[in-house]
């Protein structure tokens, strides 16, 4: 029988209990007895959450008494000075979870008792304890508990703070994690009551700098994580303070910034010795008792993150600016490659290829985010920064290497590392200003330098070459360009490490689009078979990395695709059943089958491929291994988009009735969502002629009408029908004859599903359909607000209450230009109807405010959302002119943030400028009726996102100018009767009543 740690640890404790020396058998009765508190513990955690309190969501039966509280508060606080510091978190955390519930008004003498434990130097244990338990508590700390607490906590924890004889750095750090707490609270305070917060922070910051001063002052020593758990809290501290209060930090941090600097320097030599050269330990992946992390990377990326946001303040860079390319040169020196990453990387290149993706963090990127903002605030004295720094450790790195150091390339890549991070930056520099002749030479001189280093010597140096030459291919001379487009696809069919071709593959993504087919062409086939080749080799992250390659390839090859789909398709159909059920990679392997589809010459065969291969997986769903049905439908909607009505007839006899019986009969959401789109496909392409392939037309409509009818059960998951709105909207659009006997059924049931629908983008999709069945009406739309009228409603007066109720509530979250377009064209065909039927509605209009301060969990629960209540015509208005001041704002950017908060540096002043006089708006805070029209063009070119682009192309509206829309439906309506128009205007806001006499003035 194996026995774990913990079984040894009980087994040696039973036996010890039965010494017949007393010494040894009380330490195992007292270790046994300590052991079995802890669990006891966690056991009342849960009990409380259980127990205590009623109407709770997890309340179950007894309610604990309040004499039975009483007790229970009283031993845990007797309990919080236990020596053991697990039972003592385990304590604190019940203390914490019936805080929420008692504290401050049934359990008043908590914090006193905790103060007086804290203050209690004699009591080590209760200290820990008590800052144990403050440290739990002060995340729920809101802008009433704050304020009070100040002036009896704080000196409490400058007291611990400022003690290091008395107090170990654990305790230090924890009271400095409280102080964070309590002035976060006041950071987010003090944008509304900035008089009272700066009147409680400014007797109190000098005396704290101080103490954040002699912290910083020492060097970082290797090998004392709680030493940098205690810097990293101080950073944490200071970092609030800069960010919510820098009018008075500008005096306080010149003086902070020379022992800043000491933990700087000192942390860079320490990060050298410990993770780059693994020479000593980092503590990476490891964590203190309590759940916090404690690595030396954790401390270096907060250290960061305080530089950065000193650097992003223009009111406090300057401290900084003269010092700015000494911090951009020791900056670089982090960037390097610590041995743990060269490990990693070398074992697992899935992992390499995810640290190298830009949402992911470390302290690599923590350092470029630092270089970025140094670039955004300094302007061209922070380019010239770091192409000095690079510059420098270029040459020191060569040093290295003629000397012999088997590491000279990790000081090299970082250099490259960082100009290909700030490659868009340093292309739009006009005049670097150095001693370079231009930015492309010196880029050509350090991708240059090393192709004669063999792959396998640097690998790591050579991957981040090939990345930075996609990154700077814009500037970088044509002739290099080829060179390393030709490398790039030997590399990729070379034995090489596995980080060379991750390179190679980016190089090619950046190079291919761009390059000239003449220099492509020559070398498409053998990339074809490398890169298939690869397919076969990679996984996760790196298949989806050579499919995106393969991608661009095919679209480069183009012309020569034709003559390799019989050999790249099989093996991207075969890769794509081996990872079907995985949604990021089949996702990728269908851009590249749609690239194929695309290519000359290659649609037919393709889908002579596809379809036998889909038809029979279709038509048997239950027989199909997890995720090939719903696969199977996303391949299928990738050939209906945009195909020919012989694709889409041969896919209708294929498919078409199996999607239908998906529908149907399906119990799986992703098939559900899938046939839906599939079948919004079928409609969009195939049109009126679909009804007749079957030879029954009325047949082939019964179906797809029985489709939308198990669409919109309402006992159907929200789920599943996800994308009803989409398909409804395509039989609307496309088979508006053959819908409109059934508008008055339809209505009913899409105010049936949106009732019972939970998911509020799927009742937005839904109101689309009300918005376009809207505009179908017309100029009927009266006749349809009567059918509206006509139809029942559970819980409202009828149909056109309820949807006007939900759409007036919906509208400011519908998203995407055509869904707004349609909208509010809509609302808009509606108000100008003046229908007797409007005035029975009213409508939440705008939300209450409460007294102000930060919404905390009770608050919520005590104080749900208050709304005013607005008759239905005046909440419209406010919608119309709402979306006319978005399109202001999207261009001309939010003009009334607080100074403080509003921190532009010159080149984003520029560009804004150049922005302004794009679309002939002055620098004034009302636009022209000429500018919202250069707005709305603006508007228009806006990629929605949604993926939806080829249904919505079709229909008509899609072509609005939603600004002159809008405008000539104010100055129809306010014509049509003006006293109702002002009457209605009196109960909008300033900015909305502006954007209208905006538009009435033209």
């Amino acid at each position: 029988m194996v026995v774990d740690q913990d079984q040894q640890w009980l087994l040696g404790c039973l036996t010890a209990s039965l010494d017949p020396n007393q010494n040894v058998r009380s330490f195992a009765e007292t270790s046994l007895n300590q052991a079995s508190l802890q669990p006891a513990a966690v056991l009342l955690k849960q009990f409380i959450k259980k127990h205590w309190r009623e109407n709770e969501e997890d309340f179950e039966h007894p309610l604990v008494s309040n004499e039975e509280k009483a007790l229970i508060r009283g031993l845990l606080l007797g309990s919080l000075d236990d020596s053991h510091r697990k039972i003592c978190t385990a304590i604190s955390m019940d203390i914490s979870s019936i805080a929420t519930y008692d504290w401050p008004e049934e359990w008043p003498e908590l914090l006193p008792f905790l103060l007086k434990l804290i203050s209690d130097q004699s009591n080590l244990n209760g200290v820990h304890g008590a800052l144990r338990c403050l440290a739990l508590l002060s995340g729920d700390l809101d802008d009433k508990d704050v304020p009070t607490l100040v002036p009896v906590l704080f000196p409490c924890l400058h007291a611990v703070v400022s003690s290091p004889q008395s107090y170990d750095k654990y305790m230090r750090g924890k009271a400095l994690s409280i102080f964070y707490s309590c002035i976060s609270v006041l950071g987010t305070m003090s944008g509304v009551y900035k008089t009272e917060t700066t009147t409680l922070v400014t007797p109190l910051l000098k005396v704290w700098m101080n103490q954040f001063s002699l912290t910083l002052e020492h060097p970082v020593q290797p090998d004392d994580p709680d030493d940098w758990s205690l810097r990293m809290e101080v950073l944490k501290c200071l970092n609030q303070f800069v960010q919510n209060f820098p009018f008075l930090m500008e005096s306080e941090l010149i003086a902070i910034m020379r022992p800043l600097w000491h933990t700087f320097e000192s942390s860079l030599q320490v990060y050298l010795r410990s993770s780059v050269e693994g020479a000593e330990d980092s503590y990476d992946g490891r964590y203190d008792s309590d759940g916090q992390e404690k690595s030396l990377d954790t401390f270096v990326i907060q250290l960061f993150e305080f530089l950065s946001t000193i650097v992003s303040s223009r009111r406090l860079a300057k401290v900084i600016a003269s010092n700015v390319r000494d911090l951009v040169y020791q900056t670089v020196a982090f960037l390097q490659v610590t041995e743990q990453q060269i490990h990693t990387w070398s074992t697992d290149v899935n992992q390499f290829v995810a640290d190298e993706d830009e949402g992911s963090f470390s302290c690599r990127i923590s350092g470029i985010l630092l270089l970025e903002e140094v670039v955004n605030t300094f302007g061209r004295e922070g380019i010239n920064a770091v192409v000095d720094a690079a510059g420098k450790r270029f040459h020191e790195s060569q040093n290295e290497k003629t000397a012999g150091s088997p590491s000279w390339w990790r000081i090299r890549e970082a250099a490259l590392f960082a100009l290909a991070s700030l490659a868009d930056q340093l292309d739009d520099a006009e005049d670097l200003g150095t001693d370079h002749a231009n930015l492309a030479k010196f880029v050509e001189q350090l991708i240059m330098e090393d192709t004669g280093t063999g792959y396998h010597e640097c690998p790591f140096l050579y991957a981040r070459i090939f990345t930075a030459v996609a990154k700077f291919s814009s500037v970088i001379n044509p002739g290099i360009l080829e060179h390393f487009l030709n490398a790039a696809v030997r590399a990729i069919n070379m034995d090489v490490p596995p980080p060379v071709k991750v390179g190679a593959c980016r190089a090619l993504l950046q190079l291919l689009p761009d390059m000239n087919r003449s220099v492509i062409l020559p070398q498409i086939m053998n990339l074809f078979s490398s890169l298939t080749d690869l397919l076969h080799q990679a996984s996760d992250e790196t298949l989806i990395l050579v499919l995106e390659t393969l991608q661009q390839a095919i679209k480069a090859g183009h012309e020569a695709s034709a003559s390799i789909e019989s050999i790249i398709s099989p093996v991207i159909l075969n890769v794509w059943v081996a990872h079907v059920s995985d949604p990021f990679i089949s996702i990728d392997i269908i851009d590249v089958l749609e690239a194929i589809k695309n290519s000359p010459g290659c649609l037919h065969p393709l889908t002579s491929r596809i379809l036998p291969f889909i038809g029979p997986a279709l038509n048997k769903p239950h027989q199909q291994t997890e995720g090939l049905v719903s696969g199977s439908l996303d391949l299928l909607t990738m050939l209906l988009k945009g195909a020919p009505s012989d694709i889409v007839k041969t896919a209708y006899e294929f498919c078409f009735d199996a999607v239908i019986r998906i529908i149907l009969h399906s119990e799986d959401n992703s098939e559900l969502q899938n046939a839906t789109e599939c079948l919004a496909a079928f409609i969009s392409s195939g049109r009126q002629e679909l009804l007749s392939w079957s030879g029954d037309p009325s047949f082939t409509m019964r179906s797809l009408l029985d489709a939308a009818s198990r669409l919109l059960n309402p006992d159907l998951e929200c789920s599943g029908s996800l994308f009803a709105g989409k398909y409804i909207l395509q039989l609307i659009l496309h088979l508006p004859s053959e819908m409109s006997p059934h508008v008055q059924d339809l209505v009913a049931a899409l105010v049936r599903r949106m009732q019972s629908a939970e998911i509020s983008g799927f009742r937005s999709s839904l109101l689309l359909i009300f918005a376009r069945l809207v505009h179908m009406s017309y100029p009927n739309v009266d006749q349809f607000i009567n059918l509206l009228v006509s139809v029942p409603a559970a819980g409202h007066e009828n149909s056109f209450a309820y949807v006007m109720t939900e759409w007036t509530k919906q509208q400011g979250e519908i998203q995407g230009a055509y869904q707004i377009k349609v909208t509010c064209s809509a609302l808009a065909l509606l108000l100008s109807t003046r229908h007797s039927e409007f005035a029975k509605v009213n409508v939440p209009g705008y939300q209450i405010q409460s007294n102000g301060g930060i919404t905390t969990r009770s608050k919520a629960k005590s104080a749900p959302e208050q709304w005013t209540i607005i008759p239905l015509p005046m909440k419209i208005l406010a919608l119309l002119a709402d979306t006319l001041i978005e399109i202001q704002e999207q261009v001309l950017g939010c003009e009334d943030e607080d100074s403080e908060w509003e921190e532009v540096d010159e080149v984003n002043v520029e560009g804004e400028k150049d922005l302004l006089r794009s679309t002939g708006a002055s620098q004034s805070s009302k636009p022209s009726y000429d500018q919202l029209e250069a707005m709305a063009r603006t508007f228009e070119n806006q990629d929605d996102g949604d993926g939806d682009d080829d249904f919505h192309v079709t229909d008509p509206l899609n072509e609005i100018n939603l600004a002159s829309y809008l405008a000539d439906f104010m100055l129809k309506f306010s014509s049509g009767d003006r006293p109702l128009f002002d009457n209605l205007c009196q109960g909008l806001t300033n900015a909305q009543k502006n954007v209208i006499q905006t538009v009435l003035n033209r």
